[in-house]
């Protein structure tokens, strides 16, 4: 096994690439992460804890491009000079991603070990892959069908059970490979969001649920860290940042116009790929 310090900056600079184009599309950055971690040799906990840690980059790109939401959010739970009805929209988004958060975040704390030691490995990963692809094909081909099964255009006309919904959807993205954006965002469009409200929605989740991942693990390993992880993992955070923050600009484009069916292929091709490459020994892809 690869030794935590063999990590080198070139390393974290590739992986905070693949996390932050890869955070915010339904195609698993946590899976890319693994295959892409285990090609390197780098697939011990220290690894682990730094694909969890520049997450967090990836999360404040979200805060920095939404900045003047979050501004307003913040203003708006103490100004009362601002309307009354802009108030309650901005605290009931605030109780939505609350709400949504709490699903994935109970089973997390308690199957998150269970899941790293039997699924944080390629074949597992791949495997959801494509799994995670035919169901985008099948949640596309349903909303194709019927257009008119939109009934939440925006995310001030969602609910409270609509964000349930969101929440429970995002538990199966604690299976690496699936996809915490893929899960929010086709469950989203599954229940009746729009897709771009499923999208901004997922942006907005994705705030507490990459902060709580990052610092519990941080926590909890804190014992594998050493002051000389830093330019590593600063490096990492950095990157992950700058690419998300482009990426995201992209995706909120992208998505008024386009279906996700070319991320299902490709969830598909790739899965497929990993899982020939695997059994024909074409690629020993490490324990």
């Amino acid at each position: 096994m690869t030794e935590p310090a063999s990590m080198s900056l070139l390393h974290a600079f590739w992986l905070g690439l693949v996390e932050g184009l890869t955070e915010f599309l339904p195609i698993s950055s946590t899976g890319h992460l693994i295959l892409v971690g285990h090609l390197l040799g780098l697939n011990d906990e220290k690894s682990k804890l730094f694909h969890v840690a520049i997450q967090i980059g990836a999360m404040f790109a979200v805060i920095w491009y939404y900045r003047v939401r979050f501004i307003s959010v913040i203003r708006g739970l103490t100004n009362k000079a601002i309307p009354l009805l802009e108030r309650q929209e901005l605290t009931r988004l605030i109780a939505n991603v609350a709400l949504a958060f709490c699903p994935a975040a109970v089973l997390g704390f308690v199957f998150g070990k269970l899941i790293k030691d039997y699924l944080f490995y390629p074949v597992p990963v791949a495997i959801a892959f494509i799994v995670g692809g035919l169901v985008i094909l099948w949640a596309e081909r349903r909303a194709s069908l019927n257009p008119r099964s939109v009934r939440v255009e925006g995310l001030h006309r969602m609910s409270g059970l609509d964000a349930l919904k969101v929440g429970f959807a995002q538990c199966f993205a604690l299976i690496p490979g699936t996809s915490r954006s893929g899960a929010t965002i086709i469950g989203g469009m599954l229940f009746g969001l729009s897709r771009r409200t499923a999208t901004e929605f997922s942006f907005f989740l994705a705030v507490p649920t990459l902060i709580a991942a990052g610092v519990y693990d941080s926590w909890k390993y804190r014992g594998l860290l050493h002051w000389s992880d830093a330019p590593v993992f600063l490096v990492g955070l950095i990157t992950a940042f700058a690419s998300a923050l482009g990426l995201i600009h992209w995706l909120i484009r992208f998505v008024s116009n386009h279906s996700f069916v070319w991320f299902a292929w490709y969830r598909i091709a790739f899965g497929t790929v990993v899982l020939i490459t695997s059994y024909s020994g074409w690629v020993v892809w490490r324990p």
